[in-house]
C-alpha cells in the first residue's frame, strides 16, 4: 500500500471512529474525487452506523440540481470556488439528513479548467457548528491530486470534530 493511500485510510478510520463515538452522521458531495471519498469512507468497518450517503456531481449543472448549490453562484464563479465547496457540503448534509457534510471540488487535470490551474482544490465541511473550507494547491497526476483532496477533507473534518466538546454520555434507556 502506498504512503498516500495509507494516510487516507488512517484519516478515514479516525473520522469514522470519532463520528461513532459522537453518535453523529456524515454525507459527502464530490466533484473531482468522483466517488473516491465515499469509497474510502465505506471501506472502514462500522461505517454503516454513521455514513448516510453521498452525491457525485461531476457536471456543473448537477451541483445546482442535486447538491443545492445556487445557480447564480455557479454562473458567477464556476465550480472551482470556496463558496461552491461550502454550498456543496451544506447541500449534501441537508439532502442526506446528516449531521456533517463534506465536499470536494477542483481541477485534477491533466488540463486547466476555466482558467483554474491543475491542482487547485477546495474542500469543505458543514456541520452543527458551522462551515469551514480549505484551499489546496496540490501537485502530481490525477490520482495523487484526487487522493490528496480526500485526505485533506477528512483531516478538516477530524480537526472540526476534535475541536468540539466531547459528546454527552448516554444514561438510562433511550
Amino acid at each position: 500500500m502506498s504512503e498516500p493511500q495509507r494516510e487516507v485510510d488512517t484519516a478515514a478510520a479516525a473520522v469514522v471512529h470519532l463520528l461513532v463515538e459522537r453518535g453523529e452522521t456524515l454525507a459527502s458531495v464530490e466533484s473531482l474525487t468522483g466517488g473516491l471519498l465515499a469509497a474510502t469512507v465505506v471501506d472502514i468497518a462500522g461505517v454503516s452506523s454513521v455514513y448516510r450517503g453521498g452525491l457525485v456531481v461531476y457536471a456543473t449543472d448537477l451541483k445546482a440540481s442535486l447538491a443545492d448549490v445556487p445557480a447564480d453562484l455557479l454562473d458567477a464563479r464556476g465550480p472551482v470556488d470556496p463558496d461552491v465547496a461550502v454550498a456543496m457540503a451544506e447541500g449534501g448534509r441537508k439532502r442526506c439528513g446528516a449531521d456533517w457534510g463534506v465536499a470536494t471540488t477542483g481541477v485534477a487535470g491533466p488540463d486547466p479548467q476555466d482558467g483554474n490551474p491543475v491542482g487547485l482544490v477546495f474542500v469543505a465541511v458543514a456541520g452543527p457548528s458551522g462551515t469551514d473550507v480549505r484551499r489546496l494547491d496540490l501537485d502530481g497526476g490525477r490520482l495523487r491530486i484526487r487522493t490528496g483532496a480526500v485526505a485533506e477533507v477528512l483531516h478538516l473534518l477530524a480537526d472540526r470534530l476534535h475541536a468540539l466538546p466531547p459528546p454527552e454520555p448516554v444514561t438510562g434507556p433511550r
